[in-house]
């Protein structure tokens, strides 16, 4: 597993899978956190990983991130 730094444990941008999933380089996104508050194309930090529980896209993603925020921005997304 990543160790988290002052960025957080991952950087990169939101994209979007042929069938529907978020993700940000190898982790997928929670799908109700990035429709929420963020948009595709948006810089994110990742701050918490855990394993990707869904069987639908445990093969594509095996981890996922489950707290995320704007890159540069202090405050986190819950």
């Amino acid at each position: 597993m990543p160790r988290e730094t002052k960025r957080g444990l991952y950087q990169g941008i939101i994209e979007q899978d042929e069938k529907g999933n978020y993700f940000c380089g190898p982790y997928l996104l929670d799908y109700q956190l990035v429709e929420l508050h963020f948009r595709l194309g948006d810089k994110v930090s990742l701050k918490k990983v855990i394993g990707n529980t869904s069987r639908k896209s445990f093969d594509d993603y095996p981890q996922k991130s489950i707290k995320f925020s704007l890159a540069g921005e202090d405050h986190d997304e819950d």
